[in-house]
């Protein structure tokens, strides 16, 4: 299993409600509220082989009320 972090800026007043939803999807490992440019803060573990791209695009930034998205690839756990 490979571990990605996704930032998720969600639209004005939406943020608890995706929230909700992600959760709901049982795919995320950990899921966080954060300050700043980024609202959510998810960790997800794919399998190995599974495309990044697709999966963060039809399984999370799909979801209503998301309006950008920013994926962190990670390599080696120090």
């Amino acid at each position: 299993m490979k571990p990605i972090f996704v930032q998720l800026r969600c639209a004005p007043g939406k943020t608890y409600e995706v929230a909700d939803a992600i959760y709901k999807t049982e795919l995320v490992s950990e899921l966080y509220s954060t300050s700043g440019d980024w609202d959510l803060l998810l960790k997800i573990y794919l399998p190995e082989g599974e495309e990044i791209g697709k999966f963060v695009n039809e399984k999370i930034a799909s979801i209503a009320g998301i309006e950008r998205s920013l994926t962190t690839l990670t390599f080696t756990a120090f």
